[in-house]
């Protein structure tokens, strides 16, 4: 081969050479083959079923959202401290501040209305829960009354720790009250075994 001829002018001169010429019926053929042979491409419904799909996915979402934001919402008020919907309405709380402060008055008032469930009372010891009773009443009072306070002076950090306090008194108050009882009831078995 020599060096000076160039690759494209053989490749052209070669494709000038041969006949390349296309059978009269080629385009015929091809056409033939491309709608019989081929198989075509159906059309799908899929646009159909993503929108089924979107439109079922917002309803199962929102139908979760409802239910999941009523059990979120479940007024955990204690027993002793019940509003009407008025006073609901236009007051604030503790939990209505921040998120923080929800959960921990949702932790305590929680707690103290299962403690509150949890008493066992009876005609040897009314005198006492009578007395813890009452001073949980009183504990009651004094947390509307910060609440009042929350409510017309606005949220400070004195009224807020009151109010957590009180909470965490409350708390207290029946947690020693159950342990009263549960002494009461073990001297009484103490001294029935003696007898």
């Amino acid at each position: 081969m020599k060096e000076d001829q160039d690759l494209r002018k053989l490749f052209w001169e070669e494709r000038k050479k041969a006949d390349f010429k296309l059978k009269p019926d080629h385009k015929e053929r091809f056409f033939y083959v491309l709608e019989n042979k081929i198989p075509k491409k159906r059309k799908s419904n899929i646009l159909v079923y993503k929108i089924v799909a979107s439109i079922l996915l917002l309803v199962v979402g929102a139908v979760c959202f409802y239910l999941f934001s009523n059990r979120l919402n479940v007024d955990v008020t204690p027993i002793v401290n019940v509003k009407s919907e008025k006073d609901k309405v236009k007051e604030i709380s503790l939990g209505d501040l921040s998120p923080d402060l929800r959960k921990i008055e949702k932790y305590y008032v929680t707690n103290i209305n299962l403690e509150l469930s949890k008493l066992e009372m009876s005609n040897q010891n009314k005198a006492l829960v009578d007395s813890y009773l009452g001073r949980l009443l009183d504990l009651n009072t004094a947390y509307k009354l910060l609440n009042e306070e929350l409510n017309t002076i606005g949220p400070n950090d004195q009224t807020i720790t009151a109010l957590i306090k009180n909470l965490q008194l409350r708390l207290k108050l029946l947690q020693k009250l159950k342990e009263k009882l549960i002494e009461l009831k073990t001297s009484k078995n103490e001294t029935a075994i003696k007898i």
